[in-house]
C-alpha cells in the first residue's frame, strides 16, 4: 500500500515559526512532526510514500532523502503553485495504482491505520473519511453520517453548535481508491473537504466515515503547536519520546504557582 504525506503548506498561523521552516519541518520535542507522520505509516507496513512539497521544498528533501533512513522508500513530487489537497494527489495519479492513504505532514496521531484500512475495504467504498469525535467543533470541518457510516453532509467551519453534544470533524486522512481520481480535474487547484467529497456524495457515490480511536492534534496554530507538546510529554499519544523524558515525573506549574 502506498501513502501520500501533504507537506507544502506555507503554515501563516505559525508564523513567525515558519518564516525560514517549513510548517512539517517545525520539531515536536526532539525531531520534525513530519519524522512522527512517516513513522506511523511504516509502524503499519507502509512505506512506499510520495512527499508533495512546495513551501521551502528543499528543507524536506535534504532532511528525509530516499527515506532509507526511516525504514521507508520515499519520493517527491514538488508543486511550484499550490495545487490543494486533491489537486496535489490528482498530480501523481501514474504513481497510484491501488488502494492508497492521504495524511497531512503537520498533524500528529497515533490512529491505528490497520483498523481503518479494514473497514475501508469491508465497505467497498470508493473514499473513507478518519473522523474524529469531539465536543468543540470550532476551525474543523463537521461531517455527518447516517447508521451505515455513509457521509450524509459537511459542514465546513460552522459558526456556531451546542456544548451539550459532541460532533464527528474531518481529520484530513483520507484512504481512498484510485478510482477517486476521475473526479479531480488535472493541474488545477481543487480541495477534498470543499469540492471533491461533495460532488461524490451529489452524484450518488458512497463515501464512508471512520470514526477513529486515538490521539489527533491539527498543529495548525502557536496554541496548539505548544498544547501538542505537553499531550506527548504527559503520555496522551503514544510516540517514541526523547529517552530523557520519564513521564511520571514530569510536573508543570501555572502562573499561580499550583502543578498542573
Amino acid at each position: 500500500m502506498k501513502a501520500v504525506i501533504m507537506a507544502g503548506g506555507k503554515g501563516t498561523r505559525l508564523l513567525p515559526l515558519t518564516h525560514r521552516t517549513p510548517k512539517p519541518m517545525l520539531p515536536l520535542l526532539d525531531r520534525p512532526t513530519l519524522e512522527y507522520v512517516i513513522e506511523l505509516l511504516v509502524t503499519h507496513g507502509i512505506r512506499d510514500i510520495m512527499i508533495t512539497v512546495c513551501y521551502k521544498a528543499d528543507a524536506i528533501k535534504q532532511y528525509f532523502g530516499d527515506g532509507s533512513k526511516f525504514g521507508a522508500r520515499i519520493k517527491y513530487s514538488e508543486e511550484f503553485h499550490p495545487l490543494g489537497t486533491a489537486g496535489g494527489v490528482r498530480r501523481i495519479m501514474e504513481w497510484l495504482d491501488d488502494t492508497f492513504i492521504v495524511m497531512s505532514g503537520d498533524g500528529l496521531t497515533d490512529f491505528d491505520l490497520g483498523h481503518a484500512i479494514a473497514f475501508h475495504h469491508s465497505k467497498r467504498s470508493i473514499a473513507t473519511l478518519l473522523l474524529k469525535r469531539v465536543t468543540c467543533p470550532e476551525g474543523f470541518g463537521v461531517v455527518l453520517t447516517n447508521d451505515g457510516r455513509e457521509v450524509q453532509q459537511f459542514i465546513e467551519k460552522p459558526k456556531s453548535w451546542s456544548k451539550d453534544h459532541t460532533y464527528q470533524i474531518n481529520t484530513g486522512i483520507y484512504i481512498f481508491e484510485p478510482d477517486i481520481l476521475q473526479y479531480i480535474p488535472c493541474d488545477i487547484p481543487y480541495d477534498f473537504g470543499r469540492q471533491v467529497f461533495p460532488a461524490l456524495i451529489e452524484s450518488g457515490v458512497k463515501v464512508y466515515g471512520y470514526e477513529a480511536e486515538g490521539y489527533w492534534s491539527d498543529i495548525g496554530t502557536l496554541h496548539q503547536y505548544y498544547l501538542t507538546q505537553l499531550d506527548m510529554i504527559y503520555g496522551k499519544v503514544k510516540v517514541r519520546l526523547p529517552g530523557e523524558i520519564s513521564i511520571p515525573d514530569v510536573l508543570f506549574v501555572s502562573p499561580t504557582g499550583q502543578p498542573v
